[in-house]
């Protein structure tokens, strides 16, 4: 279940599709984004996240691997492109009993 929710996740994000991407978490998700710095809580600071970050820079992913360790969390490693230019990083993911994702810890690969 964990790699299709992932794969879900990727599929709204490149459609800019920001209440698909939505549908996906959980109402109290958090997004920890080293990169950024910042931490998104809610509903309210996911929208942003996804507003900003992929909607706002036209990011597009591509997968380049998903492990799952059970069907609470994922590891998903992505290339990433947009109007930044291009970078490679990490979305670690856990979910809820229910498929929602709970929680997103994303970075960048180290140059």
């Amino acid at each position: 279940m964990t790699k299709a929710r992932v794969e879900q996740l990727i599929k709204a994000t490149n459609a800019f599709d920001v209440d698909a991407a939505l549908a996906l978490f959980a109402p109290r998700a958090v997004i920890e984004d080293v990169s950024v710095g910042e931490t998104f809580s809610g509903k309210a600071g996911v929208r942003r996240y996804l507003e900003q970050f992929f909607a706002g820079y036209h990011t597009v992913s591509t997968v380049l691997s998903i492990e799952s360790a059970d069907d609470l969390h994922a590891d998903a490693h992505l290339d990433f492109t947009g109007d930044f230019g291009h970078e490679t990083g990490w979305l670690r993911l856990t979910f809820d009993a229910a498929g929602r994702i709970t929680r997103i810890d994303a970075d960048l690969d180290p140059r």
